[in-house]
């Protein structure tokens, strides 16, 4: 028995806590990807952007002409170029020195306050917008790729499934409670005395207080542990910089070849869903017509939804196992998309129903492609093989606002852009049929699930 099993079975009131720590830090930091990035950002510093347009619906960042429109999505892309410069050298630090928690407590904070400072976008100041974005995202980037390391620590082969599932679920709970405020304050505002702009700072503001607030909670339960590598050996030795140990956990993986396969299929098919969450709120307001308040409540209902769908996808996994539940997860998104195309603007109850539809798949196909992985996940590895999968969840996810922002900049068609994401779905569910993760998971050196 390892070292790092004994401590999982011995102590199961110390795991148990651990794990409801765990949850919390999807609590808190759900809320900056609901709020902020899935309904008040985009549309919010597309305003702010286009205020500092040119007559022909252009900004020049650096001189470079860049149609307001699209600001945001680029936003996004140039976020997750800093996060892949980053989360090699944190998982590297962390791993080596056994020290996850000072780790994510200030990836955290300094995430918290970054999206705190959006209080003062106003105007036309679109630069800060996205200066604050890039450093947000990043942050969240880095802490995630953290924050999942611990859960191969935390579960047992056969509780992860369950374990991811409901930290997904304690996010898309605060997500939906903090919208219902959010929704409260915005169709509100007058009566609260501040003007819709007012309210929308209010929100974004409060997300990272929120953020900062219950970051708490999982500081004080998950602990850090003596790291061993393969072999028996402690970690130590020099971090060097996050290139170089990107490079050598790259190298590394080649060892364990159907891991990369896996997290190959899975940075494709991500790549998607994270452009669907990013950019859905735009493709509502600019191609459909559709008011804020439409928007929020949709996501609101997306939330609600993806509790139930990330529980009910997970007991699916118990019964099916985890990679047939997750590929019928990503027959649906596509047939999602197509639908999308299709939706008339100015009529908000089909949005309800293609919003309905997301929920029930988003949690589950992403709670279910973490538990997974950390099956893939040779064991003293951890933080720096999540950071790589971290990069493909929100680090390496910038191919797909990239794809959308150029169509939308080529057509001026938002239809045709939210369509082009089409194939990361039929790329991802390809690759991720042909990976054998039952022979994977022993190749990895870790015990097999009996459904996976």
């Amino acid at each position: 028995m390892t070292a790092d099993t004994a401590d999982l079975t011995d102590d199961e009131t110390g795991r148990i806590r651990e794990q409801r720590g765990w949850y919390f830090y999807d609590f808190a930091c759900s809320v900056y990807s609901t709020s902020v990035v899935t309904v008040f950002l985009g549309p919010y510093l597309t305003s702010v952007a286009k205020a500092a347009a040119d007559a022909d619906g252009f900004v020049h960042p650096l001189g470079i002409p860049v149609r307001a429109g699209s600001v945001f999505a680029y936003s996004v892309s140039v976020s997750i170029v800093v996060a892949v410069l980053l989360m090699p050298l944190a998982g590297a630090v962390a791993d080596r020195t056994g020290r996850k928690k000072p780790l994510l407590a200030a990836a955290a904070y300094v995430g918290s306050t970054a999206t705190a400072g959006m209080f003062f976008l106003d105007g036309d100041r679109y630069l800060l917008g996205v200066a604050l974005l890039i450093v947000a995202n990043a942050s969240l980037s880095v802490s995630m790729a953290l924050y999942n390391a611990y859960l191969p620590q935390i579960a047992t082969p056969e509780e992860r499934d369950a374990v991811s599932s409901r930290g997904w679920a304690f996010g898309y709970t605060s997500g939906a409670f903090v919208l219902v405020l959010n929704l409260i304050l915005y169709t509100g505002h007058e009566s609260f005395g501040v003007s819709e702009s007012t309210a929308v700072r209010i929100c974004l503001a409060s997300a990272g207080v929120w953020w900062g607030a219950f970051t708490l909670v999982p500081l004080s339960r998950l602990r850090d542990r003596r790291v061993v590598k393969e072999g028996g050996h402690p970690g130590g030795g020099s971090v060097g910089t996050g290139w170089r140990q990107l490079m050598a956990t790259l190298r590394d993986m080649r060892r364990h070849p159907l891991t990369l396969s896996f997290l190959l299929a899975y940075l494709i098919y991500n790549d998607g869903v994270q452009t669907v969450i990013s950019q859905a709120s735009i493709y509502g307001s600019e191609e459909l017509g559709l008011d804020q308040t439409t928007l929020i409540t949709a996501v609101l209902l997306v939330q609600i939804l993806a509790v139930a769908g990330a529980l009910g996808m997970g007991r699916l996994a118990r019964t099916h196992g985890a990679k047939r539940t997750i590929l019928a997860s990503l027959a649906v998104w596509t047939l999602i998309l197509g639908a999308g195309y299709f939706l008339p603007a100015g009529e908000p109850v089909w949005f309800f129903g293609l919003a309905a539809a997301i929920g029930m798949v988003l949690g589950g196909s992403q709670a279910l492609s973490r538990s997974l992985f950390s099956h893939l996940v040779p064991r003293g590895k951890e933080a720096e093989y999540f950071a790589a999968y971290e990069m493909s969840d929100r680090g390496l996810s910038w191919l797909g606002p990239l794809v959308f922002g150029l169509a939308y900049q080529v057509t001026g068609s938002y239809r045709d852009a939210i369509l082009s994401l089409v194939i990361f779905f039929v790329i991802g569910f390809a690759l991720l049929a042909r990976v054998p993760v039952r022979r994977a998971v022993i190749e990895a050196g870790n015990p097999v699930p009996e459904r996976i």
